[in-house]
């Protein structure tokens, strides 16, 4: 069995510009487990402890579904958190994209006749890059920072693929081995 979730990966020069963001959040944002640039993604369905034999099932499915669906760009702008800044679990950076909440309802469908269920809630995209391990030790400026970095724009990213991504937890965090990587359209999205 392994850990495993579908995603998009962001460029990385988006990736270096939230990676100089989280470097400058350290000091004044307390309490929060960081997490690596080299795993910041942007997760479309999560689908828990799956057996190795899924994994060419999941991708057959995946790139059938998925072969004629647009490459498209999407934007990294702005701080939150989940669930409000009051008692936060979740640091996030927003990401906007026309076809995004479209490419998380396709992957979601392909992935249901292969008895993934469907998400409770509405899809939220956005890029974790830390999370609080208590958080009452968050700050009580925590809405007053996040106000700073509401127009904050990290840059834009193509998005060209999804990844079936395996997750292997270890003490130090988890990291992250690409499985399959389902190719978009070549025919560009018109936004």
């Amino acid at each position: 069995m392994i850990r495993a979730f579908i995603a998009v990966t962001l460029d990385s020069k988006v990736i270096d510009e939230i990676a100089a963001a989280s470097n400058q959040l350290r000091p004044e944002i307390i309490g929060v487990r960081w997490v690596t640039p080299t795993n910041f993604h942007l997760t479309l369905k999560f689908l828990g402890s799956i057996d190795d034999a899924a994994i060419e099932p999941i991708g057959a499915t995946l790139r059938e579904q998925l072969r004629l669906f647009p490459r498209f760009t999407i934007n990294a702008k702005g701080l939150g958190v989940f669930p409000g800044p009051k008692r936060p679990r979740v640091l996030w950076v927003g990401l906007t994209g026309d076809r995004l909440v479209s490419l998380a309802s396709r992957v979601e469908s392909a992935l249901r006749p292969l008895g993934f269920k469907p998400e409770d809630r509405k899809f939220t995209p956005h890029l974790t890059i830390g999370r609080w391990r208590d958080a009452d030790r968050a700050p009580k400026s925590l809405g007053r920072q996040l106000e700073n970095w509401q127009t904050r724009d990290f840059g834009v990213s193509n998005v060209e693929s999804v990844k079936l991504i395996q997750s292997v937890l270890k003490p130090e965090g988890a990291s992250y081995n690409h499985l399959i990587i389902v190719p978009l359209s070549a025919e560009r999205s018109a936004q």
